[in-house]
Order: structure tokens, then sequence, then C-alpha cells
């Protein structure tokens, strides 16, 4: 009696991939003999990590192991060599022809510090994580040199490297000799026009410079002298506050400059300016739908602005926001001033009598200003005002990025150098130094107007 062939257990159809129920031989979809199934093969025992393995076979001993390649078939090991030290062959076989490469000059490098190049293996696996790109800041301003003092090294119209002070500066902004990339434009700025100058620079902890100025001198109808200084402060918490700021900057200066020559009185046409900043930050909220689509949490562009107009025996200042102006005599005997008063949180809380000027300025909520430019700002309420000094002095204007380090007239004068009626470009790099001495903490800038103006021509020696 023949015997039927045993069925393999299976619980699909191989041919259909249909269920299957226990005991059927044909599929019940497609018909498929389940009889021709073949059964699994014996499951082989796993050889264990030691070479020793349970059931049948031949005897451990009995088995030709062939030698280990790392062993010289006695039980010492053999030497280990790295792959460059392995002659190559081409793709017939044949070696390739030593060529003994030229041994590159050794790269000047830390004490201490092991290079790439001492591990055979060419990695580095203790080599900590490097970041994208290092920041380079700005080199201290009372250090800069002037620029008639640039090295040879840049060439005519070329930039000298900020790090190692002799390399050029490629396009792409990376010095030739030393490779350190450069700081970026609005890093660090000076501008010098006629008896007025200013500095800003991004400060030791900011990864942009938000604030901006704009610098200048004209003629009144009369012929008088007349400079200018405006200093916008960018307000971090809002989008594009580095745009904010250089278009304000920019829109108050061309204003002033504009309508002090047509006869426009110093303190209208102060005001006016001030309108002008507001309506070009304003403008920057009116934003494609594209871009507010891409990044609809966005808000609307911001900055703070405070300025300055000496005419010959006229002192007018504007401002919205904490940025500040102080007046500094030439003699010092005779007391300094500030000639603003913040719109912020602290000033408020003065105001009303509720704090003390040290108790309102120790609180956390003291910078928290309460007007500035902007599509979002509550109501615009320009601040001017004229004075009209007795004496000479010089005319501060700046960011709270200054005034941090020196927030009294009276630090302020002591921070700032004797000589700044003659040399304000040298002057405002001081006080941006005496910033970053006291740490840095926010974008400095400062512009420095001696008062009064003196004639057109006269600048800093």
């Amino acid at each position: 009696m023949s015997q039927m062939p045993q069925q393999a257990a299976v619980s699909k159809c191989p041919s259909c991939e249909e269920p299957l129920e226990p005991g059927d031989r044909f599929c019940g979809a497609c018909g498929y003999d389940l009889s021709v199934v073949p059964a699994p093969p014996e499951d082989s025992p796993t050889v264990v990590m030691n070479g020793a393995a349970p059931g049948p076979g031949p005897a451990r001993d009995e088995v030709d192991w062939p030698t280990a390649r790392d062993s010289d078939g006695q039980g010492r090991p053999a030497p280990v060599h790295a792959a460059a030290e392995l002659p190559g062959t081409d793709s017939g076989g044949s070696p390739l022809p030593s060529q003994e490469p030229s041994a590159p000059e050794e790269p000047a490098r830390e004490p201490g510090r092991e290079s790439a190049q001492e591990h055979s293996s060419g990695v580095r696996l203790d080599r900590p994580a490097e970041p994208d790109e290092y920041p380079l800041q700005a080199p201290a301003p009372r250090s800069a040199p002037e620029p008639a003092a640039a090295a040879p090294a840049a060439g005519a119209g070329g930039k000298v490297c900020v790090a190692c002070r002799a390399g050029r500066v490629d396009r792409d902004g990376y010095c030739e000799n030393c490779g350190h990339a450069q700081p970026r434009e609005r890093d660090h700025m000076e501008q010098e026009s006629g008896p007025v100058a200013a500095v800003s620079d991004r400060g030791l902890r900011h990864h942009r410079n938000e604030d901006a100025f704009s610098v200048g001198c004209t003629a009144l109808p009369d012929g008088a002298p007349a400079t200018v200084a405006i200093v916008c402060d960018g307000v971090s918490s809002a989008t594009r506050p580095d745009d904010a700021s250089l278009a304000a900057s920019r829109a108050a200066g061309e204003s002033l400059l504009g309508a002090l020559p047509r006869g426009t009185h110093p303190q209208q046409a102060m005001h006016d300016a001030i309108l002008a900043a507001s309506h070009a930050v304003n403008a920057l909220a009116a934003e494609p739908a594209t871009a507010r689509e891409q990044a609809p949490h966005q808000n609307a562009p911001a900055c703070t602005l405070v300025g300055a107009v000496v005419t010959g025996g006229l002192l007018v200042v504007g401002w919205v926001g904490d940025s500040r102006v102080y007046w500094v005599p030439a003699d010092r005997a005779t007391p300094p001033a500030r000639l603003t008063e913040d719109d912020s949180w602290a000033a408020q809380m003065v105001a009303a009598g509720l704090m003390s000027e040290a108790e309102a300025y120790a609180d956390e909520r003291a910078h928290a200003i309460t007007g500035w430019l902007g599509a979002d700002a509550y109501e615009l309420e320009p601040h001017t005002a004229s004075f009209k000094p007795d004496r000479p002095g010089v005319v501060v204007v700046c960011t709270d990025g200054l005034w941090n380090y020196a927030e009294s007239a009276q630090e302020m004068a002591e921070a700032m150098p004797l000589d700044a009626a003659v040399r304000p470009l040298h002057s405002a790099r001081v006080l941006v130094g005496h910033a970053l001495d006291g740490g840095g903490h926010d974008n400095v800038t400062v512009a420095l107007l001696p008062f009064p103006a003196p004639p057109q021509g006269a600048g800093s020696a």
C-alpha cells in the first residue's frame, strides 16, 4: 500500500498566498496541489563562538582549521600593516610603480595638540566636535590702526586681515595668509564726516550688529555749519531688527541733511526726520504674502532712534526709545548732563514716584521699552528738545550698549577722553572699547559731535 506524501505544514498557499486550513490538500482559491510543497529542512545546530557544536559531526580536533590571518601559524601574532604600507596593484595584478611623495611642510600648531597626520589610520577618534564656522570678533576699536597704516600686503584697494594684520582678504571673505574668516561689514563700522564721527560694534555676545548710524555735515541758508548724527538700535525681539535700524538711520539722516539747507528750523527738521524714519521702518512690514506663509509667527521690524543737530549756537535732540544723548563740557570742572528721558518701564516707574532710579534700573524689567519705531507701535510720540549751551563741549549720542557701562552723565564724562572735541573718531573708539571692556553684552554704537559746530573742513586731528 502506497503511502501518501507527507504534506508540508504551511499556512498560506505558495501560489496565491490565500490562507489555508489545517489538513487542506488543495488550495480552495486556485486549486494548487499542496502535496507537492516540500517539507522544511531539518534545523541545524547553531555553532557557538568558541567553535564547539553539539550534535553529530566530526570532532573539533579532527577539523582542519585554517590558520588565522593575524597569526604566523605558530601562535605568534603577525605584524600589523597599515593600508598605506602594503604594495598596490593595478587591475591586471601588476604592482604599481613606486612614487615617493614629497614631504609637505609641517604646519605650525599649538604645543601639546596632536595633528591628524600622526595617526597611521588618518582618523582622529578623539577630535572634539568643531563648529561649521568660527566667529571672529572685530579688533578692539582703541587698538585699530588708522587706514593709512594698513599693511602693504593688501595692495591697492584690498583689505588687510584683522587677525594677522598681514594677509590679503579674498573675495570670499577669508585671509589668504592665515585663513581666518573676516568680520561682516556691520560687525564693526566707523565713519567720520567733518567734525562728527561715529563707531558701531557688534559687541562680545550678539551674533550680529543690530545697531546703525548716520552722520553728516551741511550748512544752513546763512552759511552757518550744521552737524547731524542719528543712532538707531534694533529691537531684538522683533523680526529683522538690523534692517529696521539701518532703514531708520538712513531715512532720518537724509531727511535732516535735506531740510536744514532749505531753512527748516532744526527742531522741526528733527521731528520730521523721526517721522520719515518711522515710515521707512513701517514699510518693512509690508512683506510679500509668501514670506508670511513661510514664517507666520514673524512680527513687525522695530527699532529705537536718537539724534542730535549742532549748529552755531543751538543744540537740538530728538528720540524715541531708550537710546540717549549726553552733554559733556570741555571744562570737566563743569558738571555734564543727560539730555533725554528713556521711553522705558524703568523711566515710567521713576516718573510716577513708585521707585528710585537705582531700584528701577536694577529691576529685570528696566529695559522694557514703551516707545519705538515700527508698524506695531502703539502710538508714535517723537520727543524733541532744544538747548543753548553757554560753553564748548561734546555731544554724545549712543545706544544702551554703551550707557549700560556709563549710565550717569558723570560716568560718561569720565570714560571720554579730554581731547574728544578735536579727536571725535578716536574718542568714539575709546568709548566703544570701554563698553567692550565692561563685558560687551549688547551692540555698541556712539556718535560724537563737538559743540559749537566747527567751520566746514575741520575734523579730527
